[in-house]
């Protein structure tokens, strides 16, 4: 999963960038930007790595990417966004704090501002196709019926200024996914507060639905380079009960519709991201092809009834561990052993 930084100019992007990277020996600068890859924070896979006492333990992972984008207001070409079309979801760090030397923070308007510039940008991106499957009629070449009028719907969309996130078709049509559709990313909106500010800003009645949180950029960065002993103080302090790391990838997961299922045993316990609702044999293919190829049951727990149990075997003699087929929809959290023979 990779998590792309955008905003307007002293929005703090930089900041937000560090804050989430901890570890600043992991970022690397790659092309025009840099990039962070973190460890999935889940106490889940804390406990079962306490209780298998494994030789590796190995947590999901997800990169967070700070482009350097050449945005410039008014500006018709939608090449300025190319660095972020691979990610899968934006973080839209909008400024919220006091900053000498500039106006006062008008959140709205930033959000507003930038969401508009990425419309205009999927405005011209579909107009140009739309010029194109015009010219190739012309000359004979049908085009693909449906991918035709989807990109009229778009169209009109854009230009009520309505972004394509906002038509759940549209946003995850196969036909249209290789246009990169900046508008139609899901959108995580973080508004960088002041330190002593838990506030969300006052926002217009036609943004309340928008998927938001604080985030205390600033403080957050400072967490980071503290010692373990400081850090519980220094929370308490300011009242933090969760890292933003660990709210902004909850949100994430729940923005993109991804669940995590754990393998465990002596050698390894390990998390493992799905998108929900996949069925076991395809959740099999993420571990290894073979083990789909030779799928024959998954053994399936969940991790409260392990929880409950306090071992494996003891769920087993409880019979909450259970044999299940190919087209089982896994769920977050399962613990899952797959047999398989090729």
């Amino acid at each position: 999963m990779r998590l792309g930084i955008v905003g307007l100019d002293a929005a703090g992007k930089k900041t937000v960038f560090e804050a989430l990277n901890r570890s600043k020996s992991d970022s690397v600068v790659k092309g025009n930007g840099r990039l962070a890859t973190v460890n999935v924070p889940d106490e889940r896979i804390d406990r079962l790595s306490d209780m298998y006492n494994p030789r590796k333990t190995i947590y999901t992972q997800v990169s967070f990417w700070l482009p350097e984008l050449p945005r410039k207001e008014g500006n018709k070409d939608p090449n300025i966004w190319q660095p972020i079309r691979d990610c899968d979801a934006l973080l839209h760090i909008v400024r919220n704090f006091r900053k000498y030397g500039t106006e006062v923070a008008t959140p709205e308007k930033d959000y507003l501002r930038l969401e508009q510039e990425m419309i205009f940008s999927d405005f011209v991106t579909i107009e140009k196709r739309l010029e194109r499957l015009e010219v190739d009629e012309k000359r004979g070449k049908k085009p693909i019926e449906e991918e035709k009028t989807l990109l009229f719907r778009a169209k009109e969309l854009l230009e009520k200024e309505i972004p394509l996130r906002m038509d759940t078709e549209i946003a995850v049509s196969r036909l249209l996914k290789g246009y990169a559709l900046i508008s139609a990313k899901p959108v995580l909106v973080l508004f960088n507060n002041e330190d002593d500010d838990e506030k969300v800003p006052d926002l217009g009645d036609g943004l309340h639905s928008i998927p938001s949180m604080i985030i205390r950029a600033k403080l957050e960065e400072e967490i980071g380079q503290m010692n373990p002993g400081e850090v519980s103080v220094f929370l308490e302090e300011f009242g933090i009960s969760e890292s933003a790391i660990g709210r902004i990838l909850k949100a994430a997961y729940q923005l993109l519709g991804r669940i995590s299922f754990f393998t465990v045993g002596e050698d390894e316990v390990r998390a493992w991201t799905i998108p929900a609702q996949t069925i076991a044999v395809e959740a099999a293919e993420v571990i290894h092809s073979d083990i789909k190829k030779g799928f024959i049951r998954a053994e399936a727990l969940s991790y409260h009834d392990l929880s409950e149990a306090g071992s494996y075997a003891n769920a087993r003699t409880k019979g909450t561990v259970r044999l299940e087929g190919k087209t089982y929809e896994v769920q977050d959290g399962d613990i899952l052993n797959f047999r398989f023979n090729v």
